[in-house]
């Protein structure tokens, strides 16, 4: 089967991304990856109307990213967002915005529809295809969860949990105290006990006790696995073959919220424009390894964008 070379932009809460690859079938190779942050959901989460310096930040970005795709002559360029958009009620302005900076539409795809692209893409990878996957994908407005094998889902959900969302609803102080750190924890196993328990638990069940690989996909694995590795690089090879365990994600979640700001933005391998979502990001995956009891997690690179850009 041919290459065919193609582009998609993720509008995402936190941070816009550009993909362009050459795709044949359910092969994948990256050509150019870019991120921006953007923070489209500022301010978002009282009203749920995007505001205007959020949209104009957002729209410039993905121009920006249209000229740099142009460049390397894609066969298509799709612009698809998710959490923030979709539950804005201003929608259509962010759409119009968008759409007049770079001439293009915006397709807004539903939570569900977000899940099962992150399950196709990190199964893109031949070494996770087969087995059977729990696939965490923490966002910015919205959480991902899914379980399944090869083309099979079991599982499959998405949340209004995300780390900008929980950081504008929770506002730690700079540091973090220990206090807010409990209520932190007390929200999520909240969640897990009342939402996931009752319909992940079942689902879980079809599978011989200590099979099910947890993945995360998504900004905070990644980083969390160049924390691990102390390296501000991305690379891709050595992200994929990290393995965090429990014992790591709660000793790298009690660091993060030890630390001020500041001091979070020297960390090295942690970007400095994400030293504040980092908290909610590493909370989510600590306590749900820990409810969970998952022993480890592995990291993966690809999902979303890596899915949009086989889907035609």
């Amino acid at each position: 089967m041919p290459l065919a070379r193609r582009a998609v932009i993720d509008i995402g809460t936190n941070s816009v991304k550009l993909l362009v690859a050459d795709v044949s079938g359910r092969t994948v190779v990256p050509v150019l990856e870019r991120s921006e942050q953007t923070r489209l959901g500022e301010g978002f989460y009282v009203s749920h109307v995007l505001q205007p310096r959020a949209i104009t930040r957002t729209a410039q970005s993905i121009a920006n990213f249209v000229s740099q795709a142009t460049e390397l002559r894609p066969n298509s360029i799709r612009v698809i967002a998710t959490s923030a958009a979709r539950d804005a009620v201003n929608q259509s302005e962010l759409v119009r915005a968008v759409e007049e900076a770079s001439g293009l539409k915006v397709e807004v795809i539903s939570g569900e529809q977000e899940a099962q692209w992150a399950f196709a893409g990190v199964t893109s990878d031949c070494l996770l295809a087969d087995r059977p996957l729990l696939i965490l994908d923490v966002g910015g407005g919205s959480t991902e969860l899914i379980l399944g094998q090869t083309d099979v889902q079991h599982f499959r959900e998405s949340y209004p949990l995300g780390t900008v969302r929980m950081l504008e609803q929770l506002k730690p102080s700079d540091p973090p105290t220990e206090s807010e750190w409990r209520d932190c924890e007390t929200r999520l196993l909240s969640f897990c006990r009342k939402e996931l328990h009752p319909r992940l638990d079942p689902a879980l069940k079809r599978f011989a006790p200590g099979t099910v690989q947890l993945v995360g996909t998504g900004g905070t694995t990644t980083i969390l696995a160049r924390i691990q590795l102390q390296t501000n690089a991305f690379d891709r090879v050595r992200i994929e073959a990290t393995r965090l365990s429990r014992a790591d994600v709660n000793r790298q979640r009690e660091h993060l919220w030890s630390l001020p700001l500041q001091q979070r933005k020297q960390i090295t391998g942690l970007p400095p424009n994400r030293a504040d979502v980092i908290l909610m990001g590493v909370a989510i995956f600590a306590v749900l390894m820990n409810e969970f009891g998952f022993d480890e997690v592995c990291v993966s690179t690809r999902g979303l964008r890596f899915a949009a850009v086989m889907d035609v």
